[in-house]
């Protein structure tokens, strides 16, 4: 990351630029009366181009308003006798139109602006107005150049004179460059000079090219062309490497000598302010080189170029102190010369005191300063509004000492412009200063109440324009302060501006600047503030992805929060564009989906009306590598061939491998193939081929982000045949019928064919029988054998065979022949019960001989004959465990407690089952229950809890009863654990809570005589207040009771309570024969006949059974129930099922939903008045 930081404010650039003529001399307002000033002119040296109208500008201000008038060539200008020529409206500026004709070279000439109004007149500066010219060419013919090998040669240009004069340059007549070099350049003159002339420079002509600025035109001399004679008639190519070409030529190699300047010497004058360019150009064999040196001290290197191949040296902004001596050397091999230059600087006039503007009060004194140099010495002319001063009418006040005008007891009316002319043979000066004698009171010029802001640790300025005659002082305070501001820190200008060196928070403040003078005072206030610098706190890093990755590009920015915050990016210095791709954030950019284009700098700009931070990170751009490309064959041989190929572009991730493949057109045609690999530092290499293929490559490269696309194919290049040099791999032997044998192999691939009509020879023989070979030769992959007895071994060989010979003698292969079913069952099958879950077996081995194939396992076959509780129904589905190998022994688990079984066993082989053995049974132990099938909780109140749970869906033996556990809790706080058992029948048990806050935990598990099964667990709801928390009271919180949908709902209630009151009056009356308590607890017990499938019908036979256990409704503080010092944890597990009072399960064995049972036991319990309406009819 590179951090950039533009830390000054937009102000303090603005004072930056402002610091070299802060401190100027007061400027007059435009109300008040004041003498002309010149504003704008036309440049001294006019040239303008004669197809457009000209425009000689002058303008000025003044009060009143200026006049203008014009002389040219040092004559009055009539302007009103030209119809072509008049002035802009309000301005002096002249206006010459040629729109109707006319000839712009006759107004060329040497014209000077006047500007006046009542207090005086200012004059502008001689302007000398040319027209620009593009002459032709003049007509030359230009005959053959003929010159020897090795001599010096200069092709004049002579470019027509133009205004501004033409920029030069050489080119053939078929308009291309000629190549320069420290041998062939061109001098500032224009002309082409060769050091030594060369065999290859008579390829081309010669023509030097003219273009004129204003006109935009090239003009084209008439082209040289040059006849070389050499001793060495040989091609120029025959020389190239040679160490001495100009000794293998035939050129004699000469000392350097100087084409220009001439001589060992010459004289320079330049002015001061104007580049310095000296030049040297050398003739010899070979081309000289050229150095620079100054006599007596060191070249300026800070403003000091070398040009044209070293033979023209620059200086730029000349000085006094860059005259002197320099010399040039030029020196080859056979030796040096030396020219010296002696430079003197002249100077055309330059200011040291330029005159300014000067306003007086009356009676007061004052002096103007006009003083140059330049060399020679300028002399100094006064005029007063455009006369000298020596004509001008005498002024006693006024006083003339050379450079100096002094003026003292000024009155008004004494008003003037004076102009100071300074000039010597080089050019001159002039300059306009008025003189003004005003009475006027102390005013600021700035507007009021001006707000400044400033970044910390900046310079700032704070402005207070005023004026006033006589020239009010100025002071500043800050926040009211008697004492004016003082200190390292402030500094003070003429022209009311207060400098702040570095802005401090102590800084802050309203500070007052007040302007005094004899006749009153004026202030104004300007209030600073002092804010925080933008700063770019983590900028983006340089990032290196690959392509179609997700990039993000941090920018976490500190700022005045006072300061609006303004953050742009850039892409490669541009303003970048957010597109669908990339999400501006508050501090970064993430660009997803990252393509090529993305690659460049990123530069994030945080940037506030006062200042600007940046921070700029190169983003590279990872990409597959461009494919290679020109695949070449070269060095072909029987079994090798050289492949070349250029490497494609990387795309910034350096490429690691390179793959070649091939593809052929006999076996798969169209289908490309791996041949080998290489490291990316390579572009060639040796492909070792195989016999009789049509081979054709391309070549992948690969690097960090992937593959790149294949490369074209290269051409084909086809193999001779031979022999194949391996046989089939993979040769199998095996039956796929009791009388048969397959025999199988991967066939050889193209690269291992090596010649035509490819075809396998396939033997075999059985194993140890001393007959001979048998053999087949076939063009598959398969040959089947028949008649074979059952599973014999055979010895088996393929060898491979084209038209060209045979594969060598292959190895010999042991298959077998088609397997039978076994014969014999396994015998003696004793079983052993383990558990309830699981019996161990063992039997007696069959003979090898009955097996008839490879002995794959001993399988049982079991299956459930019958539960041994009651009216359960069983799945009969057989299942099976195998014992793989020869072994007598095995064990079967995963059984059903508490059922009978029978089981089987047979032998396995390859082909199949053999016969089922005599079957066994065997009755498992009764187990410990599973869970019970659901488990209910609800809290119809605060102080009930009512639970119901359904019987186990494996009862696994007979169930004895239920345990219940539990506890209460409240948070991480929990009560002493609780126990209840119940009997096998019941299926409801109701808790009467005594602690409306806390929640229950519940563990309840069924049991039979083995034991406790697995338990369920589930919790007591959240209680209301705890699952929904109640807001705070508000004053804008609703009292339910005094709703009048409430009072409607509680008066519809006691009505329907009333009626249900009368009806049951009405039943009793007319000799009903149940109670209706009695006659819902008959539908309440018919309901769960309907809805459970499991219902003990016989529970209804006595009461007592559908009574809840003594003490089910004891609370928790009573000491009927019996506590338990057992975990939790133990109680994890339980079981479900239905009973009669024997303990004999009833009812199908099946899985009930809970959402059937939730709704058959909601069914049951009607507790509406509807409800009991109905069970009453």
């Amino acid at each position: 990351m590179v951090m950039q930081q533009y830390l000054l404010t937009y102000t303090g650039v603005v004072f930056a630029l402002y610091l070299h003529h802060i401190i100027r001399a007061i400027e007059v307002p435009l109300d008040l009366p004041q003498p002309p000033t010149i504003t704008k002119q036309s440049v001294k040296d006019y040239i303008v181009d004669p197809r457009d109208n000209i425009f000689i500008d002058c303008e000025a201000k003044g009060n009143p308003i200026p006049t203008f008038s014009w002389t040219r060539n040092g004559k009055f200008f009539n302007v009103a006798k030209d119809p072509k020529v008049s002035m802009q409206r309000r301005s002096g500026t002249l206006v010459i139109d040629f729109r109707g004709g006319g000839r712009p070279e006759d107004y060329e000439g040497e014209y000077q602006c006047s500007a006046r109004n009542e207090y005086g007149t200012a004059l502008s500066s001689k302007i000398l107005l040319q027209v620009s010219r593009s002459p032709l060419w003049p007509k030359e013919h230009l005959d053959l150049v003929e010159i020897d090998e090795g001599s010096p040669l200069t092709l004049k240009c002579n470019p027509p004179p133009g205004l501004p004069p033409p920029v030069v340059f050489w080119m053939s007549s078929s308009m291309e460059p000629i190549h320069q070099d420290k041998r062939v350049s061109q001098g500032q003159n224009g002309d082409l000079y060769f050091s030594n002339v060369m065999l290859q420079d008579a390829q081309t002509d010669y023509s030097c090219n003219a273009r004129f600025h204003f006109t935009h035109t090239i003009q084209q001399k008439n082209p040289y062309t040059l006849k070389i004679q050499t001793k060495n008639p040989h091609n120029e190519t025959s020389f190239r490497n040679h160490t001495d070409m100009y000794s293998a030529r035939g050129v004699m190699e000469t000392t350097p000598s100087f084409m220009y300047p001439y001589g060992t010497s010459s004289n320079q004058i330049v002015l001061r302010g104007v580049d310095l360019l000296l030049e040297c150009i050398a003739s010899g064999v070979p081309a000289p080189d050229i150095m620079w040196h100054k006599k007596g001290g060191e070249l300026p290197t800070d403003k000091t170029k070398l040009e044209n191949f070293n033979k023209a040296l620059r200086i730029t902004n000349v000085s006094e102190e860059d005259s002197g001596e320099y010399f040039c050397l030029a020196s080859n091999k056979m030796g040096s010369i030396r020219h010296t230059i002696s430079v003197r600087v002249k100077a055309a006039p330059y200011w040291l005191d330029e005159p300014q503007n000067l306003i007086l009060a009356p009676a007061e004194d004052g002096r103007l300063v006009c003083r140059a140099n330049g060399n020679p010495k300028p002399t100094i002319q006064w005029l007063v509004n455009g006369e000298p001063i020596e004509s001008a009418p005498p002024n006693p006040s006024r006083e003339v000492a050379g450079d100096t005008i002094v003026f003292r007891d000024t009155q008004i009316g004494s008003s003037a412009v004076y102009q100071c002319n300074a000039s010597n043979e080089h050019g001159y000066l002039l300059a306009n200063a008025f003189v003004s004698v005003l009475d006027v009171p102390p005013r600021i010029l700035a507007p009021r109440n001006q707000l400044i802001k400033v970044i910390q640790y900046n310079r700032t300025r704070l402005d207070c324009p005023f004026f006033g005659s006589p020239i009010p002082t100025l002071r500043w305070f800050k926040n009211g302060q008697g004492s004016a501001l003082d200190g390292e820190n402030y500094q003070r200008h003429e022209n009311g501006s207060l400098e702040i060196n570095m802005a401090r928070k102590e800084d802050q403040g309203i500070y007052t600047c007040v302007a005094t003078n004899i006749l009153g005072k004026a202030e104004n206030q300007v209030r600073l503030e002092i804010k925080d610098p933008t700063r770019i706190v983590r900028g983006p890093e340089d990032l290196i992805v690959k392509r179609g990755s997700l990039v993000r590009l941090d920018c976490r920015i500190k700022h005045d929060s006072t300061l609006k915050l303004t953050v742009t990016w850039l892409k490669d210095d541009t303003p970048l564009y957010i597109g669908n791709r990339m999400k501006k954030e508050d501090d970064g950019l993430i660009i997803y989906g990252v393509a090529e284009k993305d690659q460049g700098d990123y530069t994030c700009v945080a940037s506030t009306e006062l200042d600007k931070d940046s921070a700029k990170a190169f983003l590279t751009v990872l990409e597959r590598p461009e494919r290679p490309r020109d695949l070449e064959l070269t060095d072909l041989a029987e079994r090798s061939v050289r492949l070349t190929w250029i490497p494609g572009d990387d795309n910034n991730s350096p490429i690691t491998d390179y793959v070649v493949q091939f593809e052929e057109d006999k076996f798969q045609p169209g289908l490309w193939h791996n041949h080998s690999r290489y490291p990316g530092s390579v572009n060639s290499a040796v492909l070792r081929l195989s016999p009789y293929v049509n081979y054709q490559f391309r070549v992948i490269a690969v690097n960090e982000v992937g593959s790149s696309l294949p490369s074209l194919p290269s051409e084909r290049y086809h193999t001779i045949g031979a022999s194949p040099e391996i046989n089939p791999t993979g040769v199998q032997g095996a039956g796929t019928q009791k009388n048969n044998m397959e025999i199988t192999w991967t066939p050889l691939n193209a690269t291992q064919a090596y010649g035509p009509n490819l075809r396998y020879i396939v033997k075999w023989r059985q194993r140890e029988s001393r007959e001979s070979w048998s053999n087949e030769t076939v063009r598959t992959t398969r040959h089947v054998v028949w008649n074979t007895p059952i599973y014999v071994p055979y010895e088996i060989k393929v060898q491979a065979e084209n038209d060209f010979g045979r594969a060598p003698e292959p190895d010999v292969i042991i298959g077998y022949s088609g397997e039978d079913y076994p014969k014999a069952p396994p015998t003696d099958i004793r079983l052993k019960v383990i558990n309830s879950t699981a019996i161990s077996l063992q039997w007696s081995r069959v003979y090898p001989d009955t097996i008839q194939g490879q002995l794959k396992e001993y399988r049982a076959y079991f299956w459930r004959e019958s539960s041994l509780l009651k009216n359960l129904w069983v799945s009969k589905k057989r299942q099976s465990v195998g014992f793989v190998g020869d072994r007598p022994r095995g064990i079967v688990s995963r059984l059903f407690p508490y059922s009978n079984y029978k089981l089987e066993m047979v032998v396995v082989n390859g082909r199949g089952d053999g016969p089922r053995s005599e079957i066994k049974e065997f009755t498992t132990p009764e187990g410990v229950p599973s869970v019970p099938r659901y488990f209910r909780i609800r809290q119809p109140n605060l102080e009930t809890i009512t639970l119901e749970w359904g019987h186990p869906e494996h009862p696994n033996g007979i169930i004895t009863g239920y345990n219940l556990r539990y506890q209460a809790f409240n948070g991480t706080k929990t009560g002493r654990t609780l126990v209840e058992t119940f009997s096998p029948n019941q299926t409801r048990f109701t808790l009467q809570r005594t602690d409306p806050i806390s929640r229950y935990r519940f563990f309840l598990r069924a049991r039979t005589q083995v034991g406790d099964g697995e338990s369920i667990v589930e919790e007591s709801p959240a209680p209301l207040n705890e699952a929904t928390p109640t807001p705070a009271y508000t004053k804008n919180h609703v009292d339910i009771a005094t709703q009048g949908w409430f009072i409607g709902l509680m008066c519809a209630i006691a009505l329907l309570v009333l009626i249900l009151l009368i009806v049951c009056f009405i039943k009793r009356s007319r000799g009903g024969k149940y109670p209706v308590r009695e006659k819902v607890e008959v539908l309440d017990h018919e309901d769960h006949k309907v809805d459970d499938p499991s219902f003990d019908y016989r529970s209804l036979e006595s009461d007592e059974d559908n009574k809840e256990p003594p003490g089910s409704h004891t609370s928790l503080d009573g000491t009927i129930k019996q506590e338990s010092d057992d975990s939790l944890v133990d109680y994890g597990e339980g079981g479900e099922g239905q009973f009669n009072e024997d303990g004999s399960f009833i009812g199908q064995y099946t899985v009930k939903k809970d959402k059937e049972e939730t709704e058959g036991n909601e069914s049951s319990e009607a507790t509406s008045p509807v409800n009991a309406i109905y069970s009453l009819a």
